[in-house]
């Protein structure tokens, strides 16, 4: 293993790659592209851009700082490619020419540098003839669902090779949210679905004995070309395998027990960097789940279970259980209807797998014969579908838990205790019934995290990163949210946190993606009457997109006015900004102003003064130092309880702007170790010499208000309360 990890680091130090990317230097390379390209949108005023991963075969650099000349050198490096929206087209096996500037990766990647270039790819070739012939079996699956609605189009090529390019952001959060990340992505899941229905026809039309065995081999052969032979498919396949013995039980059993060992080495041997691979660590553990606890946990089932009932709990509960540490690791949270999900989305999963690539097979003879199969996989995939949506809607589907190196101690130990006295529940039919009422309860009617959200808040921040997710609660399950962050799952929890269910009206302030991509979470399982919009409708990308979702969800979109005054319930607010609207850019340039005030989206944020429960709230959305000192031109009065600092509390404020806000508290939406050293240092000092608190969501999580007998308290989550009263 040594001498294993000891090869990799030599590849990755090979060459002079690393010390270019140390000095930041310019090159030309050829690269082999090794991914499917992934279009990203920035959250800031930028473009959006693409991210693959490639290997540099060959890399031309100028020797020194008055070069004749160039130096070729041929070298085997992966790199990371960060590129313009025009690398979106480049096909996985393809040779490319480019030129850009190498940067040094962080500590621990499983690359040696990045490349960031801003010059288009230039194709040297083609990819080889079976990857070729791969992407039009990967296309004619696209287009056997093209006629099918928008989540069903994603879903089925996802369940059936992982081409995960059409699932919808919001759907994606709902897999994550019941536990069902594992089939929209390749995972081992998909080939024993497909073995287990190739080889029981192999057997019926004759097959035996090694014959099955080359079927088999050819079956795994197929599918790790259709789903691209990247180091997570050739992980899949593995555990796939060895998943699909351990259901022989017995003797093949024990066999799965030793092969799991033996492929854990062999993957970490090829490939050490996956010792430090999630997916890897997840794969490992739901294939040992399924292998030491399926069987028993089985048999207990079956004493009072049909047999084939026993095994649809079985698997997808030791599976959850055994991955629960490491996903509450990552995700910060635990899901209670991860099993129920699972058992209720199984049946259908293998379906849909099946009619889809036998739909995938047809396509390469007749579209119109591979729609009608295509039609017929759908429908097993709307159930999937619909089991993810409701189940995320549930109250108590995913309840917060500490990703701290304590609370992961903790839940494993409660999952320790869990392992070793879960037969005994499972074995007695009263003890089952009593333990599922027990979870629905919680489910149903979560008790919540640790007293928060407080039963009297008016006001939220929530925890969405860099981003602003903003709430003010308007009545009884009812809020005005004021943007949505980034990342549709983080501000759907946090309103399911919250509890509410009916909003009014969405504000949008601007259109970036730290503002307005999360937007699908919060249209997810509620009702939204109206969003609200700047007239500013840069960068097109995201107002398109923005437009496209309220389309979808039956929610009409308006432009707000300048100094309308609206009211929903308990809240009120009226517009202080923008007064006035840049000229968009024209069509195929950036939407950025290279100059010290900021970008024009920032400057055309809606800035509203809102009143709720007896408290005046300043909101400005991402409005740099221009406009600050426009809107108090305006001489409209800004005197408030609380700020919600502009920008994520960057450098560039006003200090007039602060200072005529006199808020008792001010408030910083900024995302953990962002990269733009946000709340800026300069800042927090000119929010100090106003004598105004201040508390961030980087440091302090959600940021809850409340005004309980005219206090002004600031509840952290976790506590401590702080009284802001003066």
């Amino acid at each position: 293993m040594a001498l294993a990890a000891t090869l990799h680091t030599a590849t990755l130090h090979e060459g002079p790659v690393r010390n270019l990317a140390a000095n930041n230097k310019t090159v030309t390379v050829r690269l082999k592209i090794t991914s499917d390209p992934s279009l990203r949108q920035s959250t800031t005023r930028r473009p959006p851009y693409v991210v693959v991963r490639a290997t540099i075969e060959q890399i031309h650099s100028r020797p020194g700082p008055n070069p004749t000349g160039t130096t070729s050198t041929r070298v085997r490096t992966p790199v990371l490619v960060i590129g313009t929206a025009k690398w979106q087209h480049v096909r996985y096996g393809q040779h490319i020419d480019a030129t850009g500037r190498l940067e040094p990766a962080e500590g621990g990647a499983e690359v040696a540098a990045m490349l960031s270039t801003r010059s288009p790819p230039r194709t040297v070739d083609d990819p080889p003839w079976w990857l070729r012939a791969a992407e039009r079996v990967r296309a004619g699956l696209r287009d056997a669902v093209s006629d099918e609605p928008e989540d069903v189009r994603g879903l089925v090529p996802a369940l059936v090779m992982g081409d995960v390019s059409g699932v919808s952001a919001d759907l994606d959060a709902d897999f994550r949210t019941t536990g069902l990340t594992h089939l929209s992505a390749v995972s081992g899941t998909n080939l024993t679905l497909l073995l287990a229905f190739v080889l029981p026809l192999a057997r019926l039309i004759g097959v035996r004995a090694r014959g099955l065995t080359v079927v088999g081999l050819l079956t795994v052969v197929v599918f790790v070309v259709l789903a691209r032979p990247q180091p997570s498919v050739l992980r899949a396949a593995a555990m796939g395998l060895i998943a699909l013995a351990a259901m022989t039980g017995g003797p093949g059993q024990r066999r799965a027990i030793r092969s799991l060992s033996v492929a854990v080495i062999a993957l970490l041997l090829l490939d050490t960097s996956l010792a430090r691979s999630p997916g890897f660590a997840l794969s490992v553990l739901a294939t040992a789940g399924i292998i030491l606890l399926g069987p028993g946990w089985r048999k207990a089932l079956s004493r009072w279970l049909p047999g084939w009932l026993a095994d649809a709990i079985a698997c997808p509960l030791a599976a959850q259980l055994a991955c629960t540490p490491i996903v509450a690791w990552l995700s910060g949270e635990v899901s209670l209807v991860a099993v129920a999900a699972n058992l209720l989305a199984g049946p259908t999963v293998g379906p849909a797998t099946i009619l889809g690539f036998i739909a995938a097979g047809v396509a390469l003879v007749s579209n119109e014969l591979a729609q009608v199969v295509g039609w017929a996989a759908g429908w097993p995939a709307r159930w999937i579908i619909l089991v993810a949506r409701e189940g995320a809607d549930l109250p108590g589907a995913a309840n917060a838990w500490p990703a701290t190196v304590a609370g992961i101690a903790v839940l494993t130990l409660l999952c320790l205790a869990l392992v070793l006295g879960l037969h005994r529940i499972l074995a007695r039919p009263i003890a089952m019934i009593l333990a599922v009422v027990m979870l629905a309860v919680v489910v149903l009617r979560p008790v919540g995290s640790l007293g928060w959200p407080p039963d009297d808040w008016l006001f939220v921040a929530c925890d969405v990163g860099q981003g602003d997710g903003l709430v003010l609660r308007a009545g009884d399950h009812t809020a005005v949210v004021v943007d949505t962050g980034p990342d549709p799952a983080a501000m759907d929890r946090c309103l399911k946190d919250l509890n509410v269910q009916h909003i009014p009206v969405v504000v949008l302030s601007h259109f970036h993606a730290d503002h307005v991509g999360g937007l699908a979470g919060v249209l997810s399982g509620r009702q939204v009457d109206e969003i609200e919009v700047t007239p500013y409708f840069s960068p097109r990308a995201e107002y398109d997109r923005v437009i496209a979702l309220a389309a979808r969800h039956g929610v009409a979109v308006r432009t707000v006015t300048f100094h309308e005054r609206r009211v929903a319930g308990q809240v009120s607010w009226t517009t202080l900004w923008p007064a006035r609207v840049p000229s968009l850019p024209a069509a195929g340039t950036s939407s950025a102003t290279p100059t010290d005030e900021g970008s024009p989206e920032n400057n055309a944020s809606i800035a509203m003064m809102a009143e709720v429960g007896g408290l005046r709230i300043l909101l400005t959305g991402d409005l740099e130092p221009e406009s600050q000192r426009a809107v108090l031109a305006t001489g409209a009065d800004l005197k408030a309880d609380v700020l919600k600092v502009p920008h994520h509390g960057s450098a560039q404020q006003d200090a007039n702007f602060i200072a005529a806000a006199n808020a008792r508290l001010a408030i910083i939406s900024a995302g953990r170790n962002n990269d733009y050293g946000h709340p800026a240092p300069r800042t927090l000092d000119l929010l100090s010499h106003t004598t105004t608190q201040t508390a961030t969501t980087n440091l302090s999580g959600p940021l809850t208000i409340t005004n309980t007998n005219n206090h002004l308290a600031l509840t952290t989550h976790p506590p401590p309360n702080k009284d802001l009263t003066r």
